[in-house]
């Protein structure tokens, strides 16, 4: 009697149950926010605008299509989100090749100015793309970057090399000495061991680098606003102001263009989720 008392469970304390269902409201009312406008806008995307407006919650009278199939059908639309695709994966290859470099040399070389220098790409988070827009309007200009995707494609992988690096760096420094002295004695390059060992084992950390180098390409409208004058290189978050304009009176019609717009970011970050956090928790607790 008294073993089987012993491993009963005890009863939770008010303060942890009321800690644990504070969590869950938290999280249930952060969820709300962000889910509910995605639903409205879904939803809202097969209305009129008329219905919009006599009926601006709830569902649809009739559910229209159009609003949808003939944004799919549209060639700017698919264009637009070629371009974007383009845009995203050659920053992110371009960033994440030259940061695993730097990287490298931060976490597994000792030199005089290591630190310093390290420092002064961490400084680079602290200035905001829209502090740097004249200069580097005029430094595109002059190399004729203007209405060119390496004008938006390299000023992103340039503001993107600090917190790649920083990540990088974390994990790097994570792998054990001896591995790299017995590749070493095996006779592997400095550069053969990055190549053959480093990265391999650091395929979490270069899935989050790489998802955040895409998710934030996708998502910068102001650098492709300022390159971009030619129709034929619209990124998406621009075709939204532009498609806006055209049809500022069909409210229904720019919520599909919208809902459209995010689903493919959306796709991809609910797929790199679980690469996204498992790299960014990894560097963080080993760093």
């Amino acid at each position: 009697m008294t073993t089987h008392t012993a491993h009963r469970k005890r009863p939770r304390r008010p303060a942890a149950v009321f800690r644990s269902l504070s969590t869950h409201a938290l999280i249930w009312v952060i969820g709300a926010f962000i889910v509910v406008p995605l639903l409205y806008g879904l939803i809202s995307g097969f209305k009129t605008t008329s219905d919009l407006s006599t009926n601006p919650i709830g569902l649809p009278e009739d559910w229209v299509t159009g609003n949808y199939t003939e944004l799919l059908q549209s060639g700017p639309f698919w264009r637009q989100i070629f371009n974007s695709t383009f845009i995203a994966l050659a920053t992110a290859f371009i960033t994440v090749g030259v940061a695993a470099l730097a990287a490298f040399v931060f976490a597994r070389f000792a030199f005089r100015g290591r630190e310093a220098m390290f420092t002064l790409f961490t400084i680079g988070l602290m200035f905001p793309f829209a502090v740097a827009i004249l200069p580097l309007f005029v430094m595109l200009r002059s190399f004729g970057l203007l209405d060119n995707p390496l004008g938006v494609i390299l000023p992103q992988a340039a503001f993107g090399l600090p917190i790649t690096i920083i990540i990088l760096r974390g994990f790097f420094r994570t792998i054990p000495g001896e591995l790299e002295e017995a590749a070493t004695i095996d006779g592997c390059t400095a550069f053969g061991f990055f190549w053959r060992v480093l990265l391999p084992m650091a395929r979490p950390a270069l899935a989050t680098v790489s998802v955040l180098a895409i998710v934030t390409s996708w998502n910068n409208f102001f650098l492709p606003l300022l390159v971009f004058t030619d129709q034929q290189w619209l990124t998406i978050p621009v075709g939204i102001q532009q498609f806006k304009g055209q049809y500022s009176q069909d409210t229904a019609r720019i919520l599909a263009y919208v809902v459209l717009a995010m689903a493919p970011a959306l796709a991809f970050y609910s797929v790199a989720e679980r690469h996204l956090i498992g790299g960014l928790t990894t560097g963080a607790t080993k760093g």
